[in-house]
């Protein structure tokens, strides 16, 4: 069993290392209550200059192709809704409602 400390005498902080992230958090024993915290230090995510301008150059031509498409979808939005209300009707009128609907007070 592990001994209990005479008063007075403070356990030492100690150090705790994340095996996701590699963070390390200082801990006080006697508080449980986290002192300090170092973050992982950052990785390299290009190991040449030439990747890391090519991966550059294809996110800018994605984020133009999103753009494109954007405003070609707000130029064809009021076509498009045109016709889903021509499709609406139409619908309405192929099958007429023949009985109205139940309202919450018409069940009680």
């Amino acid at each position: 069993m592990a001994k209990a400390k005479p008063p007075g005498i403070a356990s030492p902080p100690f150090d705790v290392t994340c095996p996701e992230c590699g963070g390390v958090l200082r801990i006080d024993p006697e508080t449980r209550a986290v002192l300090a915290h170092t973050p992982a230090p950052r990785k390299r995510t290009f190991d040449e200059f030439e990747t890391a301008a090519r991966v550059m150059r294809e996110c800018e031509e994605r984020k133009e192709s999103l753009f494109r498409q954007a405003v070609d979808a707000e130029r064809n939005k009021e076509d498009v809704m045109a016709k889903r209300f021509e499709e609406a009707v139409r619908k309405a009128k192929e099958s007429p409602a023949t009985e109205r609907p139940f309202r919450d007070f018409d069940l009680d």
